[in-house]
């Protein structure tokens, strides 16, 4: 599997590749420095772009229900089908609603997620990551809220609590989430270590004519399940800072980034792991403080574009590379190709490798209690769209996983989503 994935990497990167969700544009997809971004709306099934425009309602609600079934079909893991259920309801209300300017809009995000997922039977990373926010296991609920201004020139600043799946789930070719396209944590919302999925802060995104800048400011502990107001800033403070520049090759639209992200929290980030990779206190790893990664990452169509009617596909990769120690991760890499086969534009597919690699200081020591390698994957998903209101997806992942004794295995499973 390494000889083909880094092959497949070496291609997507030569062409092109997506844009790294912890990073993700502010406002809607396509990430486009020319265009005039409004906040961030709430994540859309993926249609085809229409050609006329309408004025926005001052209140807007959408409520999606995404069931998913997981299969474990070969492997260590020999648990049965695994049903699980993610509510999410997305409210965006126009400023003019509370007193303010429809400049201002107003963003809120409950989710409820529930029931069972394989997430943890086979590889480190989630396989099923709208099952994975805002908790792992059981009955949980959370709620996200922020605030955004937006001038006339496009520029715009968030402020308050951001589930960056909103922001993710808005990208050109791998946008999804998790509810939609490829399901394993790897392309859904690539973890950066640094960036949380959820967090509170200031996001910054200035449009100019030959690029798109980001500056984001926030506490870089989880946002999950909590306000985050009460220990803002407690534990240090995290930073994004990043820059796309829209590309035309052969006619076709591509998107380029480098992003660095970097925070002053001492230790490592244990929130976002699990218990069993959280290093004991003087096991050496995980008491310096500051954190630094850098990424580039790039999405380039092959056919069609953001704005065909028809869809289109194209190729994506990502590198990340960062400091190490107390950051978790220290390499990581993607690669793939997605987007509406020829004559289905309400379908979608996707097909697209990952490896993640553990830095060598956390792995030395856990070694006594689990031994680790890097982790390694290929996913392949197909979706049907039956109308406006349904659509099935098949997915397949074979996880070569980080920890070391357990066999390479295949996960099989199904997600329903129903919009209203």
């Amino acid at each position: 599997m390494r000889r083909w994935g880094f092959a497949l990497a070496v291609l997507g990167l030569a062409l092109g590749g997506g844009i790294e969700a912890s990073a993700a544009a502010q406002g809607r997809a396509p990430a486009d420095p020319q265009a005039n971004p409004e906040p961030a709306p709430s994540p859309q099934l993926e249609q085809p772009a229409s050609s006329a425009q309408s004025v926005p309602d001052p209140a807007s609600i959408k409520l999606v229900a995404a069931q998913f079934v997981d299969l474990p079909l070969s492997g260590v893991s020999t648990s049965d089908a695994q049903y699980g259920l993610k509510l999410d309801a997305y409210v965006d209300l126009k400023g003019s609603l509370f007193g303010l300017d429809d400049s201002f809009a107003l963003h809120i995000h409950p989710e409820l997620r529930a029931g069972e997922s394989s997430n943890g039977e086979i590889g480190l990373l989630p396989t099923n990551s709208a099952l994975f926010y805002p908790a792992s296991e059981g009955e949980q609920f959370d709620l996200s809220a922020n605030l955004t201004k937006t001038w006339r020139s496009g520029a715009s600043l968030t402020v308050g609590k951001v589930n960056v799946f909103d922001l993710s789930a808005q990208l050109p070719i791998t946008g999804g989430g998790g509810i939609e396209g490829f399901q394993n944590l790897a392309f859904a919302l690539p973890p950066s270590a640094i960036v949380p999925g959820s967090l509170v802060g200031a996001l910054l995104t200035v449009p100019t004519k030959k690029a798109l800048f980001r500056l984001w400011v926030f506490d870089p502990n989880l946002a999950s399940r909590r306000s985050g107001i009460p220990t803002l800033f407690e534990d240090g403070v995290g930073a994004l800072a990043s820059v796309t520049v829209p590309a035309t090759i052969a006619g076709r639209q591509g998107y380029y980034a480098l992003k660095l992200a970097a925070s002053t929290r001492r230790g490592i980030s244990s929130r976002a792991l699990p218990p069993v990779l959280i290093p004991a206190p003087g096991s050496g790893f995980g008491e310096d403080g500051g954190e630094f990664a850098a990424i580039l990452a790039a999405s380039q169509y092959l056919v069609g574009g953001p704005r065909d009617p028809a869809g289109g596909i194209g190729v994506f990769g990502q590198v990340y590379l960062s400091a190490g120690d107390p950051t978790f991760l220290d390499v990581s890499a993607q690669a793939g190709i997605a987007g509406n086969p020829p004559g289905r534009p309400q379908d979608r597919f996707g097909l697209g490798w990952f490896r993640y690699s553990l830095t060598d200081g956390l792995v030395d020591a856990l070694a006594a209690r689990v031994p680790l390698e890097d982790e390694e994957g290929v996913e392949a998903f197909y979706t049907i769209g039956l109308n406006e209101t349904f659509r099935l997806t098949a997915n397949l992942q074979l996880i070569d996983s980080a920890i070391a004794p357990r066999d390479e295995a295949l996960l099989g499973g199904l997600r329903l989503v129903t919009a209203f």
